[in-house]
């Protein structure tokens, strides 16, 4: 039973994730279909990322690693939850507006600091303004982050994954409607974003008044207890935020050819596609399970409950990596080639997506890996860790530039990913047995691993007879519909024959869900 609410959990939290990236998938096709590769875009994209950097750090990253299990636990020993969910909230809402308007005074230092190769033209001023109107945005999310954590921490998963939907809703609206008023497009984008945080911060403080805490804003203190979670919480950021770390330094190597940061976001969305569903389930519905039973000394659920998730985590990321390796040309010209992007910048998102598809896998065990010293409040080894990954990623992307170009920051963030799970295997053999995963996981994961190849070469024939069809403009998206339908159909065959899953598990998750 809890094995079937784990899944539960995974597949809720999962679905409104895809409906979150699909959306999200739209939004990046209408902005490279309205704006398109260049400087509007490449401002765009600097600026956007400014507050989702950090909002990585303090709401998906150090906030939840260190608000979670320590809110958890007192769920679970109920030890005035609630009490301690308003003191976290007071000192987080005052962090961040210190945050916010450092950032309104030195958002020209920021730009240039992640940016540096827009200095000197039009990218630069224009990220500026950008900046300006987009970055309060991570207030609002910081804030629902909170609210997102007590929701999965008591078991409640389907507000807090359904808010991200909202920020696409907002986006592809004003998208739309400023393509068809005839005005400056992305005016309307970035005016939408800060409102769509509030909408988001809304729907999630609701929620959570009605699972029964109510949380109002107050004066910060700094209780031993809201000491002890920033302790945990500094070295969490770094830890947890060393992907978005890794973008930044990429979008600074990048920014010294024009289109190019262009091209690695289109990029860095494809594959954000399956890392979100996927990677952000694990992440949130894995942590307060583990966190509670290594509160109740449950170690046999602990080890079944991380193998569960891993097993879920193999089954969707190795087929994505095998088809972004396959088949990166077809994706990006059906789902990109329209509009203000042609031809060579499909050429050109098509290798950096081949080369994120590389490193996919890895940034997927990071998510499924890090639980593990987060729910034990560990949260001193992943910053280690992450220092050592972010070197590596420093390392390559300046160092490979003058030999490859712009996508040095592709190959660089892949084989940071990689260091970073291969730390993270080494530093949980101590945790013991716990920490490792079970012979059904064993068995099961090369027979995963199978299938996938096995579809991979069918993509790789079907491509070479059919690729045809791709060149038709009124044919490639049947195609793609087509090909894609195969693949899974293949995949689920072989997995199926394998051994590699069991359909009855799905369907069980699925009606719980």
């Amino acid at each position: 039973m809890k094995q079937i609410r784990l899944f539960s959990g995974l597949f809720t939290v999962g679905f409104w994730t895809l409906t979150s990236r699909i959306l999200g998938f739209l939004r990046e096709i209408l902005l490279t279909a309205y704006i398109g590769p260049g400087p509007v875009m490449d401002a765009f994209v600097a600026a956007f990322r400014l507050p989702n950097m950090f909002r990585r750090f303090f709401a998906e990253g150090a906030f939840n690693a260190a608000f979670v299990p320590m809110f958890s636990k007192r769920v679970e020993g109920e030890e005035n939850a609630e009490g301690f969910a308003q003191d976290a909230f007071n000192l987080l809402a005052v962090a961040v507006l210190a945050l916010v308007g450092l950032a309104m005074v030195f958002m020209p230092a920021l730009v240039w600091i992640t940016a540096e190769g827009f200095y000197g033209d039009e990218r630069f001023d224009l990220a500026v303004d950008y900046g300006y109107v987009v970055f309060p945005y991570i207030l609002f999310m910081s804030l629902a982050a909170l609210f997102s954590g007590v929701l999965n921490a008591t078991g409640r998963f389907a507000a807090a994954a359904a808010a991200p939907v909202l920020l696409n809703i907002f986006a592809c609206t004003a998208l739309i409607a400023g393509a068809a008023a005839g005005g400056e497009v992305i005016r309307w984008l970035i005016t939408v974003i800060p409102l769509a945080g509030v909408a988001q911060l809304a729907l999630v403080w609701v929620a959570t008044e009605r699972a029964g805490y109510r949380i109002r804003p107050g004066l910060p203190k700094l209780s031993p207890e809201m000491r002890r979670m920033v302790r945990i919480a500094v070295p969490a950021a770094l830890a947890m935020g060393v992907t978005q770390v890794n973008l930044v330094v990429g979008q600074l190597v990048a920014s010294k050819t024009e289109k190019a940061v262009s091209w690695l976001f289109a990029a860095d969305r494809l594959y954000q596609l399956p890392l979100g569903v996927v990677g952000i389930a694990v992440g949130i519905v894995l942590l307060p399970d583990l966190s509670r039973r290594l509160r109740a000394g449950d170690k046999d659920g602990a080890r079944n409950a991380f193998s569960r998730a891993g097993e879920f985590t193999l089954l969707l990321t190795i087929p994505s990596t095998v088809a972004f390796v396959v088949l990166p040309n077809p994706l990006v010209s059906v789902l990109f080639e329209r509009g203000q992007f042609g031809a060579e910048d499909t050429a050109s998102t098509a290798l950096a997506v081949a080369i994120y598809g590389i490193g996919l896998p890895a940034f997927m065990l990071q998510k499924l890996l890090q639980p593990l010293f987060f729910a034990r409040e560990d949260t001193q080894s992943p910053f280690h860790y992450a220092v050592v990954a972010m070197i590596v990623n420093a390392g390559l992307a300046f160092g490979l530039y003058p030999l490859v170009g712009w996508i040095a920051p592709a190959i660089a963030a892949s084989a940071a990913g990689w260091a970073m799970v291969g730390l993270l295997i080494i530093g949980a053999r101590r945790m013991g047995e716990e920490a490792r995963f079970d012979d059904r996981f064993k068995r099961r994961a090369w027979r995963i691993v199978v299938a996938s190849l096995g579809m991979g070469i069918v993509l790789y024939a079907a491509i070479h007879l059919f690729g045809w069809a791709f060149q038709m403009s009124g044919w490639r998206y049947l195609a793609l519909i087509l090909l894609i339908k195969v693949a899974a159909a293949t995949y689920f065959f072989l997995g199926h024959l394998l051994g590699a899953f069991e359909v009855s598990e799905f369907r069980k998750a699925l009606r719980r869900s």
